[in-house]
C-alpha cells in the first residue's frame, strides 16, 4: 500500500505580540481539514502568551555568581534559568537543565533571537494546555479535528546539529507502542516505542527555517493521527528510575 504525506507552510503569518490569537490566524492563512497535524514553534506561542521578560530586576543568588563565573554569562540570565529549572543536571561549559514542566534542554529553553533588544523569551509555562488551546480554537472556528504540536528547536547528545522537538501536544499520541506486533520474519516485537511526536517535530522543522526568514506554522496532512482523548507530552520522558543518562550526570 502506498503512503503519502504532505507537509507544507502556513504563509502570512505576521509578527506576533501579547493576546494575539494564533488559531484564529492559522484559520485565515490556510484551509484546514480534518486530522491536519498542525506543527507551531514555541517562539510564537510565548508571545501569544506574553512569556517576555528582561533581565532588569533579577536578583542572582550565589549559585547563580558561581555558575555565571564559570560560564562567561550574566548572573542574572544564569538566574533566570535557575528559576526556571526543576533540576540542573550539567552546570558547565553549558547549562542543561529540567524545566519545571520537565522537558530538558539547554538554559531552559530562553531565547534571545526574534524578540526586541533586551527582551528574552521563555518556553510556555504548560505548552500541553496552550496547544489543547489552539486545536480547540481551530474546532470551533472551522469545526475540523485537528492535531497540535508545539516544537522546540534541541541539540542532541553525541549528535552535532539541532532538530525539532516536541514540548507540547494536543490530540495526538506521542509515542507509538509497536511492542507485540511482528516483523518482516514473524518475530514479536518487544520494546519497540516510536517517538512519532518529535519525528512530526523534525520533519516541520525542515520546512521552518531559522533567522529571519523562518515560517513558524507547518501543516502535516495524511498521517490520520487524531485521537479524541487526553494526552501529554509528559509520556515522552523517561521515568527518573529508568534513566540511566541521568543518573551519569548526578555523578558527575
Amino acid at each position: 500500500m502506498q503512503l503519502k504525506l504532505e507537509a507544507f507552510t502556513v504563509d502570512n503569518i505576521p509578527l506576533i505580540k501579547k493576546g494575539d490569537e494564533l488559531a484564529a490566524m492559522i484559520c485565515d492563512n490556510t484551509e484546514i481539514q480534518d486530522n491536519d497535524i498542525v506543527v507551531i514553534a514555541s517562539t510564537i506561542v510565548s508571545k501569544s502568551e506574553g512569556r517576555t521578560f528582561t533581565l532588569d530586576d533579577i536578583i542572582p543568588s550565589q549559585r547563580a555568581l558561581d555558575i555565571a563565573r564559570k560560564n562567561g554569562e550574566d548572573p542574572r540570565f544564569i538566574q533566570a534559568v535557575l528559576d526556571r529549572s526543576r533540576e540542573c543536571l550539567v552546570e558547565s561549559p553549558i547549562l542543561l537543565v529540567e524545566t519545571l514542566n520537565g522537558h530538558v534542554c539547554i538554559k531552559a529553553g530562553i531565547d534571545d533571537s526574534n524578540v526586541e533588544d533586551g527582551v528574552l523569551l521563555e518556553l510556555p509555562t504548560d505548552p500541553d494546555a496552550s496547544a489543547k488551546m489552539i486545536a480547540h480554537g481551530i474546532r470551533k472556528l472551522t469545526s475540523k479535528r485537528v492535531s497540535v504540536i508545539i516544537t522546540d528547536t534541541n541539540g542532541r547528545s553525541f549528535k552535532i546539529g539541532q532538530t525539532g522537538v516536541a514540548v507540547g501536544l494536543s490530540n495526538i499520541a506521542p509515542i507509538k507502542n509497536w511492542c507485540g506486533e511482528k516483523d518482516l520474519f514473524g518475530k514479536v516485537l518487544e520494546i519497540t516505542e516510536e517517538g512519532v511526536a518529535d519525528e512530526i517535530a523534525g520533519t516541520a522543522n525542515l520546512l521552518m527555517g531559522e533567522g529571519d526568514g523562518g515560517n513558524p506554522v507547518v501543516i502535516l496532512r495524511g498521517l490520520e493521527m487524531y485521537v479524541d482523548s487526553d494526552v501529554t507530552i509528559k509520556e515522552t520522558y523517561r521515568p527518573d528510575d529508568m534513566d540511566v543518562i541521568r543518573k551519569g550526570l548526578r555523578s558527575l
